[in-house]
C-alpha cells in the first residue's frame, strides 16, 4: 500500500466527514487544509499558499475531529500546530513557508511531510511587524524521526 492509499483509507476509517478528494491526488498543487474555524492565523497560512499559486480547500473542523487528524497521519504532540495540510501524498503540519512544500515536492523524499511545530512568530500568518523567531520545518521520517529540512533565522527573509 502506498502512501496516499494509507492516508486515504486511515482518514476514511476514523474520520469519515473529513474525506480528501481525487482531486488532490490528481493535481500536485491542490492542498487540503484542516483547521479550526476560528484560527485567524490559519487563514492567514492559507492565503500564504494561495499566494504562492497552491489551489487549496479549507475544511473548517472541531479540535476533536483536527487531533484524530493528526494522529492518525503521525503528527505528535511535539510536531503539532494549529493546522494540518495535505498535498501530494505528504502532510503539512503548521506555519511551513511555501518554498519548503516546493522543495518537498520537487525533491520527493521517502518521508510523512512537514512540521513547524508551535506557532513561531515572523512565520507565515504569524507575521508580528519585523519580529521574528528562530525555528527550524523538520522532515518527518516513515519511521517518525525527525530532521531539520529548513532553519528560518530571525533576521528578515522573503517568504
Amino acid at each position: 500500500m502506498n502512501r496516499r492509499n494509507f492516508l486515504f483509507a486511515t482518514l476514511a476509517s476514523g474520520v469519515s466527514a473529513v474525506m480528501l478528494p481525487q482531486a488532490v491526488l490528481a493535481n500536485p498543487s491542490k492542498m487540503e487544509v484542516f483547521k479550526s474555524p476560528n484560527c485567524g492565523c490559519c487563514s492567514a497560512w492559507v492565503e500564504h499558499m494561495i499566494s504562492a499559486g497552491f489551489d487549496v480547500v479549507m475544511h473548517d473542523v472541531d479540535q476533536k475531529t483536527l487531533r484524530t487528524i493528526k494522529a492518525r497521519v503521525g503528527v505528535t504532540q511535539e510536531l503539532s500546530s494549529c493546522h494540518t495540510a495535505f498535498i501530494s501524498g505528504y502532510f503539512i503540519e503548521g506555519h511551513v513557508r511555501a518554498a519548503e512544500v516546493r522543495q518537498l515536492l520537487s525533491e520527493r523524499p521517502n518521508a510523512l511531510g512537514l512540521s513547524v511545530p508551535g506557532m513561531p512568530i515572523g512565520s507565515p500568518g504569524m507575521e508580528m511587524g519585523d519580529q521574528r523567531d528562530t525555528y527550524d520545518t523538520f522532515l518527518v521520517l516513515k519511521n517518525g524521526s525527525t530532521e531539520v529540512f529548513y532553519r528560518q533565522s530571525a533576521i528578515k527573509t522573503t517568504f
